[in-house]
């Protein structure tokens, strides 16, 4: 069984990188995007397993991402963790509304972020449902 391809979004670069490089060395194969706007454009054109992105962001900022992705439906069911510096529990709400399917408090070390990902996959496949 092949890995998921794994769309990740940070504004930041040295953040971006360093999640991708956590998740190629958990064998994922990762596309990155700048921003929102990019992430929407590669999700249209390509297709993916999971969404990785962060919150606040120039221009499509992450709650907005993932409401244009869950009105698609290729990606209505996929798993979707939202990365934050907000500490304020209405944000995670609001991304919950939105659809996201998990939550990454930054910062945070790469075992977090590898069994998060870990589990938002195993909740999303299609074995777990029975």
């Amino acid at each position: 069984m092949s890995s998921p391809s794994i769309l990740v979004v940070d504004d930041s670069p040295s953040l971006r990188r360093m999640i991708g490089a956590c998740l190629r060395a958990g064998g994922f194969d990762v596309t990155e995007a700048a921003d929102g706007d990019q992430a929407h454009a590669l999700a249209v054109a390509g297709s993916f397993g999971m969404l990785v992105t962060d919150q606040v962001m120039p221009g499509m900022d992450g709650l907005t991402l993932i409401r244009s992705l869950r009105a698609t439906p290729r990606y209505a069911r996929m798993p979707i963790l939202m990365l934050t510096t907000e500490q304020d529990g209405s944000i995670r709400e609001q991304a919950r509304a939105a659809g996201a399917s998990g939550f990454l408090p930054k910062p945070f070390d790469p075992d977090g972020l590898m069994q998060a990902v870990a589990a938002l996959l195993d909740a999303a496949s299609p074995t777990s449902e029975g």
